[in-house]
């Protein structure tokens, strides 16, 4: 919205009407689900010399020399002639021993940042690097096609992977063919998960029927565990209550670019666009004010939810909210289940977000 309204009790032209994410239904064309594989803008800056390992937890020291020596070795020439293909040459062998290396740990003990670290301190032209969550790699291949994602992530030096969960027994088998066909070209991987390699789907789905497609996909990577607790909370006070509508509303009014929006309204919104666009709807979004948050109703609606509250906080878009408090949008049947660690990474997330909300609130 344009328009100039004023909220009650303001003097008419002062405020200029919210946006709304539900009224936003964009469109992403595939090229720029390419070109938008970078680490996100949170982590544009972030290098290994930024990140401050706990002193408590040597493993965190351990993965920053381990990363760094990774980076370095990738500055020769790709494995299969720099992604150029040799018209009269065989097929080249797949490389000896792990392609890659997992980022297991907790949430908030710095997985991302070390990652696009990696990203960053790899000597390769950017175009020849992709960073991207396990959500978004799906989501390419379901824009591209397999054979064209393979085509076109084949002639890169590295393929970083956020947040590497099977979440779907689909995915299992097209991630784990995906990253072999990768491996066999000579891309080298680097993924960050909550769960170790040969873990994945363990509680989610019967392993067992997927144990050769997640033994397959786990040879590509070395596990580098990264011990610590969430820095998101680490001497950092508790998230602030929710406020009142009111209080919510007048803060949308008086923020530039800041978004309104109900709660339910907007979880049904985003059940009519893809996830792979919930990146898109928060552009040029400077704040994203929400009135009467409620308990999420399913499985199916919280994890799309989580989907926004990655790309948010991806963006770092503050997040203030009436209702219930965000450590209680999901059941203790949901954080007991399968997806338990998604629902706690959106929480710690949206924490975040509120803490960084609190100044637009009139004191």
């Amino acid at each position: 919205m344009s328009s100039s309204t004023a909220f009650p009790g303001q003097s008419p032209l002062a405020e200029t009407a919210p946006l709304s994410l539900c009224a936003r239904e964009p469109h992403v064309p595939a090229d720029r689900l390419v070109a938008e594989m970078v680490p996100p803008p949170r982590f544009d800056s972030v290098r290994f010399d930024t990140y401050v390992p706990d002193p408590n937890q040597p493993s965190q020291s351990e993965a920053v020399t381990v990363l760094a020596g990774f980076a370095a070795g990738l500055g020769g020439a790709h494995a299969t002639g720099a992604g150029r293909r040799r018209w009269f040459s065989k097929k080249p062998a797949a490389p000896a021993g792990p392609r890659g290396v997992y980022l297991d740990g907790g949430y908030g003990v710095g997985k991302t940042h070390l990652l696009a670290s990696l990203w960053h301190a790899t000597p390769a032209e950017p175009s020849l690097k992709a960073f991207g969550t396990f959500v978004e790699l799906t989501n390419l291949v379901g824009a591209l096609g397999f054979q064209q994602t393979v085509r076109t992530l084949s002639g890169h030096r590295l393929l970083c992977i956020d947040e590497f969960e099977l979440d779907d027994p689909g995915d299992t088998v097209l991630v784990s063919s995906l990253l072999s066909r990768l491996v066999e070209a000579g891309v080298a991987l680097a993924a960050t998960s909550n769960t170790l390699p040969g873990k994945l789907g363990e509680g989610r789905f019967a392993a067992a029927d997927f144990l050769r497609e997640i033994q397959g996909l786990s040879a590509h990577f070395r596990p580098l565990r990264i011990d610590g607790e969430d820095y998101r909370h680490r001497g950092l006070p508790e998230a602030p209550p929710p406020y009142d509508d009111e209080q919510v509303t007048r803060a949308a009014y008086a923020t530039p670019g800041a978004s309104l929006d109900d709660f339910p309204g907007l979880l049904d919104h985003l059940a009519r666009v893809h996830p792979s666009r919930y990146g898109a709807l928060a552009d040029d979004i400077g704040a994203v004010c929400l009135t009467g948050v409620t308990a999420v109703p399913d499985q199916s609606t919280a994890l799309r939810l989580v989907v926004l509250a990655d790309r948010l906080y991806d963006r770092e878009v503050p997040v203030l909210a009436s209702g219930l408090s965000f450590d209680r949008l999901f059941s203790d049947e949901m954080l007991n289940g399968g997806y338990r660690k998604k629902y706690f990474r959106a929480i710690s997330r949206l924490t975040a977000l509120a803490r960084d909300a609190k100044g637009l609130v009139a004191q």
